[in-house]
């Protein structure tokens, strides 16, 4: 089968087409229509869709859109004054080198929101709508600087407020600032994000730096920890000592008033590992939050109230497998960390508190009474809980605590999550399938497939085991379809790769990441993230009728990030989508015959590779209809 035919439709079953107004012909279906893979330089060095969507009415007609990438913004242009993805200090003075302002080149979670008050500068000719953005770190170095500075300075996001044209549905850009998290010691590697039920962001702060290195403790060798929580104080408070590591690794959650306004909090009661984001379920109480690096853990936070996530009680999953095959199955049960409010915790944080308080450590086995072996994003290491130290360590030690108590600790790449309210399931991405996941030791034991996997998890009510949730995962397996389509390994232990230096297949998921799910088109979103494939995709895949369709690609190299599906804004529904560092590793990776042709037009087309967008996915005129 040739790529377009095995991208197909995907159905969305809607039961109103709507634009700027809702007197059109009912609606039966919609269909995705798959775009091939991109072919040539300019294809494989741009942002773009040539998908289609397929609207069915149920009068017998039909009518089909072409699909188009819209671009909002791109980091370090100036709007109002201000730079996109601008890197600011302490003191929100701006971060320069001899160009001027540093801006990230990663932007990543979206948080697209009609906010209630809010009001376009022309009310006659457009709605209002906010924008948050978070911005993940810089990858490219300053000037006079070299090498890669990941982790090495601060986070940043932004608000934007929003032209919605009432006609089309288009979005312009009327104004931009920064989001100041001076007040909570600043925002470290943001990464994806989520909308919460109650319409405001909720970030994420991923790779925590490790608090017990920072305090003097010896590395162990095989930790996965490579940030630079040293050169990220120095830029931020202007000296390298300053940052403690439990300020990092947090939930923070910002809301944007009807003047623009955008107000930060962190939550430390979710826990504090590499969270790519926090999903919240109907109950708006549960949330599941993926754990990204290696050997990581699952993690379900229940707040004691709902849409307030100030306090709860927080637990890690337990893995149980019952199959190895296609990815993999298991049961899930639920280990209880501990409950406490967010005041608790940073009143720990605030008064000093030292990782050397919470446990004894040792990188070698002391052959003493009580230490435990563990083995987690920071390595192998044996630990000893000291005495009431229990609180403490369930909020600011959550992965290595998790595993202390026997969660299992051994996922690799765990990224977004998604859920359909209506299915009672829940969705997360595995971008790759490897080490603790597929070394024949532990609880997971899985073949080796570099293009990762997407699990679906079965939600079940709780009580019955204690815990006070109606949304609490009791199984965990891999979707056959979204099985990562990587070509495995030859006889030689060496990667397979097509004519372009592609690890894996064209036409299938490889290294999922980000993950929405829209419940009124019953279509699960992927934006990927992987070196394993030249290029990375979007696709849209129908839960129901389980059909894939590729309907965006990024620029060689960049990775598809700030996924988010708005079903109904003003009458318009979007597929938020940004892509980040244009070019990474095509240099070692791409084979084609036209390399230095497409190192050429990522250069001139993405300012040499500084310049990353924010958009989203529309039709040619504008916005998608409303999915309702």
């Amino acid at each position: 089968m040739n790529a377009f035919t095995v991208a197909v439709s995907s159905a969305l079953s809607l039961l109103t087409f709507a634009g700027s107004a809702d007197a059109a012909p009912t609606v039966k279906s919609v269909e995705f229509i798959g775009m091939p893979a991109p072919v040539t330089a300019d294809e494989k060095t741009d942002i773009y869709s040539k998908a289609r969507m397929k609207v069915i009415y149920r009068n017998g007609k039909s009518r089909t859109y072409d699909l188009s990438y819209h671009e909002l913004m791109g980091t370090a242009d100036s709007i109002a004054g201000h730079t996109v993805g601008g890197l600011y200090d302490y003191h929100d003075h701006p971060l320069a080198d001899t160009y001027g302002q540093i801006a990230s080149d990663s932007p990543d979670g979206n948080s697209l929101m009609a906010i209630p008050g809010m009001k376009a500068q022309d009310p006659l000719r457009n709605e209002a709508l906010a924008l948050v953005t978070q911005y993940e770190y810089k990858e490219l170095p300053p000037a006079g600087q070299s090498g890669r500075f990941w982790s090495k300075l601060p986070a940043t996001a932004s608000f934007a407020k929003l032209d919605q044209n009432k006609s089309t549905g288009a979005l312009t850009v009327a104004d931009y600032h920064n989001i100041s998290f001076g007040s909570v010691n600043g925002l470290w590697i943001a990464c994806a994000a989520s909308l919460s039920p109650w319409n405001t962001h909720l970030g994420s702060e991923e790779y925590e730096p490790d608090a017990k290195v920072r305090g003097g403790g010896a590395k162990t060798e095989d930790s996965d920890d490579t940030t630079d929580i040293d050169s990220f104080s120095r830029y931020y408070f202007g000296d390298a000592a300053h940052a403690n590591a439990y300020h990092y690794g947090l939930v923070p959650e910002v809301k944007i008033d009807a003047n623009g306004t955008a107000s930060a909090v962190k939550h430390y009661v979710l826990g504090r590992f590499s969270r790519e984001l926090a999903e919240i379920m109907p109950d708006r109480r549960t949330a599941y939050m993926g754990d990204d690096g290696v050997n990581t853990g699952l993690f379900m936070f229940i707040a004691d109230h709902p849409e307030d996530l100030s306090s709860g009680t927080l637990y890690a999953a337990k893995w149980k497998q019952t199959t190895a095959s296609r990815g993999g199955a298991a049961k899930l049960t639920w280990i209880k960390l501990g409950s406490a409010a967010d005041a608790e915790i940073r009143a720990l944080v605030d008064n000093g508190i030292k990782f050397a308080d919470i446990f004894d450590a040792s990188n070698t086995d002391p052959h003493e009474h009580g230490y435990k072996k563990v083995t987690t994003y920071t390595g192998t290491e044996w630990l000893r809980l000291k005495p009431h130290m229990e609180k403490a360590a369930a909020f600011l030690e959550t992965r290595r605590y998790a595993a202390y108590l026997g969660a299992t600790t051994e996922f690799s790449k765990m990224e977004g999550v998604a859920h359909d309210p209506s299915g009672r399931k829940a969705y997360v991405a595995i971008s790759r399938i490897e080490k603790g996941m597929a070394d024949g030791t532990g609880d997971i034991r899985l073949p080796q497939n570099d293009g990762g996997a997407v699990y679906e998890l079965k939600l079940t009510d709780g009580h019955e085991a204690g815990i006070d949730s109606r949304f609490v995962a009791s199984a965990m397996r891999s979707v056959p379809e979204l099985l990562g389509g990587w070509l495995g390994k030859n006889d030689n232990g060496e990667d397979r790769k097509d004519a372009e230096g592609n690890r894996c297949e064209q036409d299938k998921v490889c290294g999922p990441d980000n993950l929405k799910f829209s419940p009124a088109s019953r279509t699960l979103f992927i934006g990927e993230d992987t070196s394993r494939r030249n290029n990375n995709y979007v696709w849209a895949y129908n839960v129901d009728n389980r059909r894939l369709a590729r309907i965006l690609s990024t620029p060689m190299g960049a990775e598809a990030a700030g996924l988010q599906i708005v079903e109904n804004a003003h009458g318009f529904s979007y597929i938020m989508s940004n892509f980040q560092h244009a070019g990474e590793e095509v240099n070692k990776n791409y084979t084609g015959h036209d390399k230095d042709l497409v190192i050429a037009k990522l250069n001139e087309k993405w300012h040499a590779l500084h310049r990353a967008v924010i958009g989203y996915i529309g039709t040619r005129k504008g916005a998608l209809p409303a999915l309702k």
